[in-house]
């Protein structure tokens, strides 16, 4: 095991045994192997700096190194930023340790040395954010390397395996060059990957949100403040933001864009699809505070004649969120709610028995325009698990559900 902290500022020669400079950086080629240091950048005495490739270097160690080709055969180095650099890019920066679900600063990077057909090659191991890493960085130069890691080891340590290891980088296109992937966040529970968002700055917060694939992202701005969900999604492309929107459940969607600019509101709904949009049209209408600002317009109605197998048909079709769903409701013929059925019932009955037959004996609803302290005084007063939302003519116009209120009482409290 050897340290990038180690390898800085080492004394490189050539073959012939004379004095190139000192290295500045390692150079990883992401197209080519993940894992291993491509090349070794070199400042020369005239501050030149040189890029010697994994081929060239014939031993490495905490004292020196050695190429094996002559100083007139080694190129100078020209910017790439297909290639990640390690003092640039890893050293000192935030990652993310997706296997902890959080946000670390890495303050060392560990290699293997590994001989291989008459040169020598650097393997990344970890990225080191340990206390003994910090304390490595401060020492090196003013002690003896074998003294400084004698006096580390008396120091926790703490090392992210590489592959755990998600890099954050804001510019889109060279994400792409270095093929920066978020797919191992993306397998996280939203609520964690809304934690490491809100350690992260603007920039790399729309990094990570900008690389999810919509229906990820929408469920971890779900998990996010409004505030900062309105915040997010200016900051990215309508375009991307409104397929995210589209995303989300349509009550949270209008709390988001309530929170955005109106020119930024107007765009992100401009460039939704025409059904989505008209019903988070349909939500920002309401009286903010109110039930009608407060509902999904999520839920499943059969009519009230309908029986079980109806029920389950209408569960089949659902293109909402199906955990979201707590009650089948019934309507009469004017379109008015007669009923409610909870999916438990549905479970245990007959095939086919009648849907109002399971229906709760009173429904308990709220008009459009009930302030919010009255909605969270029914779930408490009736231990709902779901509140309807009608209209004048009882119509159903929506639903309030449980978490929408546990939102509020937290927020309130």
């Amino acid at each position: 095991m050897i340290y990038f902290t180690e390898l800085e500022n080492l004394t490189v020669f050539d073959v012939k045994g004379e004095y190139l400079g000192r290295v500045a950086d390692l150079c990883v080629d992401p197209s080519q192997n993940a894992l291993r240091v491509a090349s070794y950048l070199v400042r020369t005495p005239k501050k030149d700096l040189l890029c010697i490739t994994y081929e060239q270097m014939q031993s490495i160690s905490v004292r020196a190194a050695q190429t094996v080709v002559p100083a007139d055969q080694i190129r100078c180095y020209a910017p790439d930023e297909s290639l990640l650099r390690i003092k640039k890019d890893v050293l000192d920066q935030q990652v993310i340790d997706v296997d902890h679900r959080k946000v670390v600063r890495v303050n060392d990077v560990d290699f293997d040395i590994q001989p291989n057909g008459g040169h020598t090659e650097l393997r990344i191991v970890a990225a080191n954010v340990g206390l003994a890493a910090a304390i490595r960085r401060l020492l090196q130069g003013g002690l003896a390397k074998h003294r400084i890691r004698t006096l580390t080891s008396l120091f926790p340590s703490k090392a992210i395996p590489w592959e755990f290891v998600n890099l954050i980088e804001p510019d889109p296109a060279r994400r792409l060059k270095l093929r920066i992937s978020y797919e191992r966040l993306a397998e996280l529970h939203p609520a964690d990957v809304a934690d490491i968002l809100e350690e992260l700055s603007r920039d790399e917060q729309k990094a990570v949100v900008e690389s999810l694939d919509e229906e990820t992202a929408a469920e971890v701005i779900s998990e996010i403040p409004t505030e900062m969900q309105a915040a997010l999604l200016e900051s990215i492309p309508s375009e991307k933001a409104a397929d995210i929107v589209e995303e989300m459940p349509p009550d949270e969607a209008a709390d988001a864009l309530q929170e955005m600019t109106p020119e930024a509101s107007a765009e992100v709904l401009a460039d939704m699809e025409s059904d989505e949009a008209k019903e988070v049209r349909t939500l920002l209408g309401f009286e903010e505070n109110t039930a009608g600002a407060l509902m999904t317009t999520e839920f499943i109605v059969v009519g009230e004649e309908a029986t079980l197998e109806g029920a389950i048909e209408a569960l089949r079709h659902f293109e909402g969120k199906i955990e979201s769903v707590h009650m089948i409701y019934l309507l009469g013929a004017s379109g008015a709610l007669t009923g409610a059925v909870p999916l438990g019932r549905i479970l245990l009955a007959n095939s086919s028995t009648p849907l109002k037959d399971l229906s709760n004996e009173e429904v308990i609803s709220v008009a459009a325009h009930v302030d919010q302290r009255t909605v969270v005084d029914l779930f408490y007063k009736y231990s709902l698990v779901a509140l309807p939302v009608v209209d004048e003519h009882s119509r159903l116009l929506g639903v309030v559900t449980a978490d929408d209120v546990l939102e509020l009482v937290v927020g309130r409290d």
